[in-house]
């Protein structure tokens, strides 16, 4: 086979957009399935999107994905001990294989989102990913823009993997 052959099957083959998003309450919920909604509206040919919660979420998901989203909520000051989990788990089986992975997130922050998204920063760049959307940080009271915002979220990175831009 040609490099050129090989090229072009690699632009067919189907891609994986995998979010992992922690939704502990009905609002984190609607968050995670607003992003899941953008993601799939988009109806997309290539891309197959896969939401698992990062308990549940493994290494070998993260080596089978082309982009991610990560979700989490603000607590006290840092992401959810359930996205840091996932965090432990696949960080050295990772952190090899999957330099520059495409990634983005959001986080529920009651108060202003800082800590949490300093955290993420932190760690995703010791995987070595590149951040390909600025993340949506959903601070304060309740704003039914959140639902907007992270359903943009998902629609883009969905959109910008299925045309090969990520």
């Amino acid at each position: 086979m040609s490099f050129q052959q090989t090229n072009l099957l690699q632009s067919f083959s189907m891609k994986q957009l995998l979010i992992v998003a922690h939704a502990p309450s009905p609002n984190t919920q609607k968050l995670a399935n607003q992003v899941l909604k953008g993601a799939l509206d988009a109806k997309l040919e290539n891309t197959h999107i896969q939401w698992i919660p990062p308990l549940k979420a493994t290494a070998e998901d993260v080596l089978n994905c082309d982009a991610i989203i990560l979700g989490t909520t603000e607590n006290l000051g840092y992401m959810s001990g359930a996205l840091k989990d996932f965090f432990d788990r696949i960080y050295y089986p990772c952190l090899e294989q999957k330099q520059g992975l495409p990634f983005s997130y959001y986080i529920r922050a009651g108060h202003d989102g800082t800590g949490t998204h300093r955290a993420i920063q932190t760690i995703c760049k010791g995987l070595k990913w590149k951040q390909i959307q600025p993340e949506v940080i959903c601070k304060g009271k309740w704003d039914d823009n959140f639902l907007t915002n992270c359903n943009n979220l998902g629609e883009s990175i969905a959109c910008g993997l299925d045309f090969g831009i990520y």
